[in-house]
């Protein structure tokens, strides 16, 4: 069993591609699993979303800017008030985000994939070969968003955060930041993102999965391709959040 998991796609077609070419390169896979945020914050969010909804079988899960292209989220709203109430430049920074869901919203309801993102599951469970029970989740056990499971969390955190887990294995993305941490017996193991990098490694991320009844390995993959070519795809798509994006790289 061959499994190709991948996670924060943010709207960039090249970086997806790029992944795609290096799952082709190693002779394929038996199946696909994605971690969520599809197709907001990147220059391309309708190639993004046609290239991920032709994969067949996909597994998939809901990541927050996903929500956030689709739905009203009230509680975040609130949130941004409150923090741009005392910062006018928080403000600022918030409209031109929501003009960037907008505009992500936009290109996927054109393209009849809005349902598609309406439909992504908070969770997916299953089980591998061996018994192992595994838990696809984008940013910790229950939830699509908060401040996820990172590197320099303290052993107390990680356990509150994974006591939902009921898993042996949780997989997740949201932070950007490759991670594979073991706490109270439960492996949490972060796919680094597709795009929009927050580690010096630019290089888009995906990680395969090799499983059978003896046991399963996880291998992260790291995938060159032209981050120039990008920049400039992101400046000629007049993104409303494109200089926030570009922040990413420069």
């Amino acid at each position: 069993m061959r499994v190709a998991i991948f996670s924060d796609v943010h709207g960039n077609a090249l970086a997806l591609d790029a992944v795609l070419a290096d799952i082709d390169r190693i002779g394929g896979v038996d199946g696909w699993w994605f971690g969520g945020d599809a197709a907001a914050l990147g220059f391309d969010p309708a190639g993004s979303l046609q290239r991920l909804a032709s994969i067949p079988d996909l597994v998939r899960v809901r990541g927050n800017t996903d929500r956030y292209v689709v739905t009203e989220d009230v509680e975040a709203d609130r949130t941004f008030l409150a923090s741009a109430a005392d910062d006018p430049e928080q403000a600022l920074g918030g409209m031109r985000f929501g003009r960037g869901f907008a505009w992500t919203v936009g290109a996927a309801q054109a393209l009849g994939l809005r349902d598609w993102l309406v439909d992504l599951p908070v969770e997916s469970r299953t089980a591998l070969p061996d018994g192992t029970r595994v838990l696809l989740v984008h940013a910790a056990p229950g939830t699509d968003d908060g401040p996820g499971i990172n590197p320099t969390d303290d052993d107390e955190v990680v356990a509150e955060r994974l006591a939902r887990a009921e898993a042996d294995l949780v997989i997740t993305g949201h932070t950007h930041l490759p991670l594979d941490r073991t706490v109270g017996g439960v492996r949490v193991w972060n796919l680094g993102s597709v795009s929009n990098p927050k580690t010096d490694d630019q290089r888009a991320m995906w990680t395969l999965l090799e499983a059978d009844e003896e046991g399963y390995t996880l291998t992260r993959q790291y995938v060159d391709y032209d981050i120039a070519a990008m920049l400039a795809a992101l400046e000629e798509s007049h993104h409303p959040t494109r200089t926030t994006i570009r922040s990413f790289w420069t």
